[in-house]
């Protein structure tokens, strides 16, 4: 029931991250889901797992890691911000 929890903050800290960089109407709900579980690892491993947890992910660390990864596979695919 773990691996449900996780997936739901994942898909939230990916749908944050592309509120945050304006490119999350182009991103699916499996797209949200694999940037917040990818950019929670990367987050983490930058930063280090402070500030709160929800789902052993910490939050802070993994939004910036979510925009980070968001932002630089729209520089790869050429996704631009919308308005």
């Amino acid at each position: 029931m773990s691996w449900l929890w996780a997936l739901i903050v994942g898909g939230l800290i990916g749908l944050v991250a592309g509120a945050i960089t304006k490119r999350g109407g182009s991103m699916g709900l499996i797209s949200n889901i694999i940037a917040g579980l990818v950019g929670s690892a990367l987050g983490e491993a930058i930063l280090g797992a402070w500030g709160p947890q929800l789902a052993g992910m910490a939050i802070i660390p993994s939004i910036i890691g979510a925009v980070i990864l968001v932002l630089i596979v729209s520089l790869i695919l050429g996704i631009r911000p919308t308005s």
